[in-house]
């Protein structure tokens, strides 16, 4: 089910994609006042989920190419794709609707930073965007006259190439300040991360760079919240946390499905699921685990009580979509809508702003 019109298909009158929650997943939306993100980069899209008046799903997307980082505080949202960073402004005042929607995010400026393969993207404490440049192994951020700004990279690759050696992908807060990452391996060689996939995860400490956990399987997603570093083991499709200060890495949930995307709401996680594509993901632990447990890899979301680790709530996204990278919670937020560049409609919508002076 959607709120905007679906692709071409041709002749086939099946939707292109179906997006089915459990019973009591709008319920909890309202409950806890939130609407969500996410991002599927194989399909390009951002999808937005609220809900409508009389209590059931709205489901919208976009199209944005290779859509993958989220970011969102509920009036501003960052989007990386293929080869731009997007920022989306919120045009509706408090208590004003746009056809039924109480957000309206508008694409207001796009950052050129070539195809850097940027994964998760935050906003630090002062205000700056900075994000994980994968292809190049190393933070980064936005830069005047350069595609990007190094920032920081992990001290065992010995230069900042377009490798993707250790397959940087993860990025946490602290206090306002980047203060973990997550990389698939610590290899220092192009592409080797690929090499080590069943056990080479590592978080690291920034800026330090010190390892405070390690033989992990392809971990993502890390997220400092109430006092715990959250993230996915994703290769064995746990979904747990360590001590902040290093240690194991302590499962609280099976999830069934390649995991990427977390955010929080309350006492809850929200985690994105994907189906395994290609032999990249496949022959990990989480294969076996699915096999063992009798079920198949998913996609979609599942909505995680942090005080029990079971699943409160779950959406399946099927059809086309497979795969998705990011999801985000929109706080405040009740049916969100944004405006995309395949129709005309984004150069017929004008806000007018305050008069200022001359």
């Amino acid at each position: 089910m959607s709120d905007s019109p679906s692709p071409a298909t041709g002749v086939t009158t099946e939707p292109w994609v179906e997006v089915t929650g459990s019973p009591g997943f709008p319920s909890w939306l309202a409950e806890q006042n939130v609407s969500l993100a996410f991002t599927t980069y194989q399909t390009g899209k951002l999808f937005l989920l609220g809900r409508h008046p009389e209590g059931r799903l709205a489901v919208f997307e976009r199209t944005f190419n290779r859509a993958m980082g989220l970011w969102a505080d509920g009036q501003t949202l960052w989007l990386s794709t293929r080869y731009q960073l997007w920022r989306f402004e919120n045009l509706l005042q408090p208590g004003e609707f746009y056809q039924g929607h109480d957000r309206l995010y508008v694409p207001k400026v796009g950052y050129t930073t070539g195809d850097l393969d940027v994964h998760d993207v935050v906003i630090d404490g002062t205000g700056r965007v900075v994000f994980v440049a994968t292809g190049f192994g190393c933070l980064a951020t936005l830069a005047e006259r350069s595609s990007f700004t190094p920032l920081w990279r992990p001290p065992f690759l010995s230069k900042a190439a377009a490798e993707d050696r250790c397959h940087l992908n993860g990025l946490a807060l602290a206090d306002g300040r980047p203060r973990y990452a997550t990389a698939v391996s610590t290899s220092d060689v192009v592409d080797g991360w690929r090499d080590r996939r069943h056990d080479g995860g590592v978080v690291l400490e920034i800026p330090a760079g010190r390892v405070i956990a390690s033989g992990l399987s392809m971990p993502h997603s890390p997220r400092c919240y109430r006092g715990r570093l959250w993230l996915h083991n994703s290769g064995t499709g746990q979904f747990g946390s360590i001590d902040p200060g290093g240690g194991p890495f302590q499962p609280l949930t099976f999830c069934p499905g390649y995991l990427r995307g977390l955010a929080f709401a309350g006492d809850y996680a929200v985690v994105g699921l994907s189906q395994p594509r290609d032999k990249t993901f496949t022959g990990l632990a989480l294969e076996a685990e699915l096999e063992k447990r009798g079920a198949d890899a998913r996609c979609g979301l599942l909505v995680i009580d942090l005080r029990s680790g079971d699943v409160a709530h779950w959406l399946r996204v099927e059809g086309m979509v497979r795969e998705l990278y990011d999801v985000a919670v929109l706080p405040r937020v009740c049916r969100p809508m944004a405006l995309g560049f395949k129709t005309d409609e984004i150069q017929r919508t004008i806000a007018v702003g305050a008069e200022g002076v001359l």
